[in-house]
C-alpha cells in the first residue's frame, strides 16, 4: 500500500515533496525500531530527524526579504518574513548591524512560528540605503541563500588557519592590558585585531594573535600552552575572589557577541556594594507580566547609541527568551524598546528574582559599550610589539582606556579607543603634549578642547584601565567626545 501511495505521489507532485513523503515514512517506521536498540541512539536519532524536518521546513517556506525605498520618506524599510527559530530576529539585528546601518524603527512578530519583521533603516549620515552592494548583501544574507548554509551561521566557531583567537576576562585594574600586550611581544605574537571592554570592575577582551616567525595561527602546542598559561597568570594578578579566564583556540566567531557572552558569563551585571553609579545614568528598564496573554513585558527607555538595539536582543537571546512581538522607536535622542518575551520552555517570568536579573543583564548589556573620555583615532604601519610600547606610553603618561578596538588592514593598524585620566579627572592639553614627544612623528588632530571633558566619578564601573593600549606610531585624529558608540 505504502508503495502504491508513493507512485501516485510521484506522478502528481514534485520531487521536492516526494522527498518529503520518504522522511515522513522512513520516521514512521524506523524511529519506533530505534526505541529498542538504545536510549542513547534514540536521542540521537531523534535529533537529526528534528534537524532534517527544521531543514525541510525552511526549503518549503524559504525566506522572503523586502526591500523598499519608497515606503518611507527618510529610511529605507526591510521587510523579512521567514520560518521562525530562537535566534532568528538576532541573526537579521547582527546582520544589519554588521553593515554599520542605523536602525531608527522596527516592528516584529513571531507568534504561530511565522517570523514577521519590519525594520527602517539609515546609513551613519541618516540617509536611505541605496548602495546596491549592501542592498544585495541583505538580500542574500537573510532571503532565500540563507537557507542553504550552516545553521550556525556567523554565531558560531569556524576553524581558521590565519591567526589565532585569543579570549581574556578578568578584573580590571589599572595597566592590565600593559601587561598582556609585554607578554604577547616578549612571545612574539603579533596584534591582528582586538576588541576590548570594561563594565563594573570586569574585563573581556578577543585577540586575533598570529606567530610572527610564521605570520599565520599558532600551531606548537608547547608554546600555545605557554600564551595560555602566562595570560591566565596575569589576569588573576592579586584578586582572589573573582577568577580569570584565558581561552586560546583557531576558531572565527562573531566578536561583539562573544564579549556580551563573555562579560554576561563573567557575571559583570552584579554591582558592588558600594556602587555609586547615578541612578539618572542607568537606563530605565522594566519588567511586567501580561497575565491575559502569558507574555513578560520588558521596557527599555535610554539614550540612543549605534548597535543598541543588537546589545539588548543579543542579551535576550543569550538568557534564552523568546521575543514574540517587538517595537522599537528610536528616531530621536531617547531610544523605546518594548518587547513581549517567554523563556523557551514557553513560562513567562516566574520571581521576582528572576525579574531583578533580567533588568542587571539588559543594563549591564547597554552600559558595556558606553564610553566617556577622549577618543582617539589611530593609523600606523603594523610591527610586532607596537601593542606594547604604545600601553606603555599611556601607563607612564596615567591614561586609562575603557574601550578600544584594533584592526591590521594591509599592512595598517587602524585602532579606535576612549581614554580618560586614571585619577578620574579630564585629559589636559600637557599630556597630549607628552604623548605627542614619547611617540615620534604624529599627526594629531583635537575636535575641541581636552579641558571640555568632565571628569569621570572616582567609583565610575570603569574606573580602572584594561591598559593603557594598542598600537600605533601617529595619531590620526583625536576627537572629543561623550560617546556612546
Amino acid at each position: 500500500m505504502c508503495f502504491a501511495l508513493m507512485m501516485v505521489i510521484s506522478q502528481e507532485t514534485n520531487f521536492l515533496v516526494l522527498w518529503a513523503g520518504f522522511v515522513l515514512i522512513a520516521f514512521l517506521f524506523y524511529f519506533p525500531f530505534k526505541i529498542f536498540i538504545s536510549t542513547e541512539v534514540n536521542m540521537s536519532f531523534s535529533n537529526d530527524m528534528d534537524d532534517e524536518y527544521e531543514k525541510l521546513f525552511r526549503r518549503l517556506n524559504p525566506p522572503r526579504v523586502v526591500i523598499d525605498n519608497e515606503a518611507c520618506k527618510n529610511a529605507t524599510v526591510i521587510r523579512v518574513d521567514s520560518a521562525n527559530k530562537h535566534g532568528k530576529l538576532l541573526e537579521v539585528v547582527q546582520v544589519l548591524t554588521d553593515l554599520n546601518l542605523i536602525i531608527t524603527k522596527a516592528y516584529v512578530s513571531s507568534d504561530g512560528g511565522w517570523f514577521m519583521d519590519v525594520f527602517n533603516v539609515t546609513d551613519q549620515d541618516g540617509n536611505k540605503v541605496t548602495d546596491e552592494a549592501i542592498l544585495d548583501y541583505i538580500t542574500k544574507s537573510l532571503g532565500t541563500e540563507s537557507c542553504f548554509t550552516s545553521s550556525m551561521g556567523s554565531f558560531g566557531v569556524k576553524q581558521s588557519i590565519d591567526h589565532t583567537a585569543i579570549e581574556l576576562t578578568g578584573s580590571d585594574r589599572p595597566g592590565l592590558l600593559s601587561e598582556v600586550s609585554a607578554v604577547l611581544a616578549h612571545l612574539k605574537c603579533n596584534v591582528l585585531n582586538a576588541e576590548v571592554w570594561t563594565h563594573n570592575m570586569r574585563a573581556a577582551a578577543v585577540m586575533q594573535v598570529t606567530d610572527d616567525e610564521t605570520g599565520s595561527a599558532i600551531t606548537d602546542p608547547e608554546k600555545l600552552s605557554r600564551v595560555k598559561e602566562l595570560l591566565c597568570n596575569v589576569l588573576k594578578g592579586s584578586n582572589k575572589y573573582r577568577g580569570a579566564r584565558t581561552v586560546v583556540s583557531h576558531g572565527v566567531t562573531h566578536t561583539e557577541r562573544r564579549l556580551h557572552q563573555m562579560m554576561f558569563a563573567d557575571r559583570d551585571y552584579e554591582r558592588a556594594n558600594n556602587d555609586v553609579l547615578d541612578e539618572k545614568q542607568r537606563p530605565n528598564v522594566s519588567v511586567v507580566n501580561w497575565y491575559e496573554k502569558d507574555y513578560s513585558v520588558i521596557t527599555i527607555r535610554s539614550k540612543d547609541r549605534p548597535k543598541l538595539l543588537f546589545d539588548t536582543v543579543c542579551t535576550l537571546t543569550d538568557m534564552e527568551y523568546v521575543v514574540f512581538h517587538a517595537n522599537i522607536d528610536a528616531e530621536g535622542p531617547e531610544a523605546h524598546q518594548e518587547y513581549y518575551i517567554k523563556h523557551v520552555d514557553g513560562s513567562p517570568v516566574k520571581s521576582e528574582a528572576e525579574r531583578q536579573r533580567i533588568i542587571q543583564c539588559l543594563e549591564a548589556a547597554i552600559e558595556r559599550r558606553v564610553s566617556e573620555g577622549l577618543k582617539l583615532e589611530l593609523c600606523t604601519t603594523d610591527r610586532i610589539g607596537l601593542l606594547s610600547d604604545v600601553t606603555r606610553i599611556f601607563r607612564e603618561n596615567s591614561l586609562t582606556v575603557t574601550r578600544a578596538e584594533v584592526t591590521t588592514r594591509a599592512g595598517k593598524a587602524v585602532n579606535t579607543f576612549y581614554v580618560s585620566d586614571a585619577s578620574g579627572y579630564p585629559v589636559d592639553a600637557k599630556t597630549i603634549d607628552s604623548i605627542r614627544q614619547a611617540t615620534g612623528q604624529t599627526i594629531l588632530k583635537v575636535k575641541g578642547s581636552p579641558e571640555e571633558l568632565k571628569p569621570v566619578s572616582q567609583e565610575s564601573p570603569t574606573k580602572f584601565l584594561f591598559g593603557g593600549l594598542f598600537k600605533s606610531r601617529s595619531f590620526v585624529n583625536f576627537g572629543l567626545v561623550k560617546s556612546y558608540s
